[in-house]
């Protein structure tokens, strides 16, 4: 899975107590990011297309230029071009990357960017798919290579903060407006910056980390709502996984902890399914009850 946040922050040294998300009703979502490196668009493509036909209900992909594992220099393709791609070869999956850089375009054109992808993914139903993943970078690489000032976490994240106000102004300016209010899902787990504008600006906060890290960062994020008197169920919480993760070992705990949207990752040239098959099976029996 790929490490993007929206930065990195001083965390608090609280122990808080059990999050308000641990009783969200939410029934469990399972996105798979399929990871555009190592492997031609035809297997990418094919792969986007397997996990919509397995049942998954969020299909990723992530924002950068090189690959993140294996060769550096290897096979890898842009983002929003692929998620156009994806929204007109997909019918039934939302889809997004997970996340976008910030700091690789104008917060304008993003929000033009992310409106057109939603207005594509409706076909004939008139509703889009569109997540808005969105983080404020980290891949000094990507940053150098391609001519972007990297700066500082801080900076990143301070940008952040300025932009989603903006993306937000945008949609409401665009015409067509976006078929519906486009989810926005802030990745990073930063508790004095990040997880304040995941409280602002977020319909989905995206994390990582054990089950106990997890469980505080939501019990953070309650107090960072309850700050601007925001519910904090408004707020999914979401935490990617890796492929190895067994959910009959630890499936319950992340849900019992509040998660109810869980991500794995798989990569190419293979792009295997198993780990997701596995996730499926779990998210099924549980949203049965």
């Amino acid at each position: 899975m790929t490490s993007d946040t929206a930065g990195t922050d001083t965390s608090s040294a609280s122990s808080p107590a059990a999050s308000a998300a641990a009783a969200d009703p939410r029934p469990v979502r399972i996105g798979v990011q399929v990871q555009p490196q190592h492997a031609d668009y035809p297997a990418i493509r094919a792969a986007a297309a397997r996990a919509e036909e397995l049942g998954v209900d969020v299909l990723l992909n992530w924002d950068h230029f090189y690959p993140l594992y294996g060769e550096p220099e290897g096979l890898h393709f842009e983002c929003w071009t692929m998620l156009a791609a994806w929204a007109e070869a997909t019918e039934r999956v939302e889809l997004g990357a997970l996340v976008t850089c910030n700091s690789y375009r104008n917060p304008e054109l993003l929000a033009d960017m992310a409106r057109t992808v939603d207005h594509v993914s409706a076909h004939d139903s008139g509703t889009g798919r569109l997540v808005l993943g969105i983080g404020s970078g980290w891949f000094q690489k990507d940053y150098d290579e391609y001519g972007y000032e990297f700066g500082t976490a801080g900076g990143r994240l301070d940008k952040l903060r300025e932009d989603l106000p903006r993306i937000e102004a945008r949609w409401a300016k665009l015409n067509p407006a976006p078929t519906r209010d486009i989810p926005v899902l802030i990745g990073g787990g930063g508790e004095q910056k990040t997880l304040r504008i995941v409280a602002r600006h977020a319909d989905v906060w995206h994390g990582f980390g054990d089950v106990d890290t997890f469980a505080r960062k939501c019990a953070v994020l309650d107090e960072r709502c309850a700050e601007i008197g925001r519910d904090p169920l408004e707020v999914e919480r979401s935490i990617g996984l890796d492929s190895g993760a067994d959910p009959a070992q630890v499936g319950d705990a992340y849900h019992a902890a509040g998660a109810r949207f869980i991500t794995v990752s798989t990569g190419g040239p293979d792009f295997d399914m198993g780990a997701v098959r596995d996730w499926l099976a779990w998210r099924d029996e549980k949203n049965r009850g």
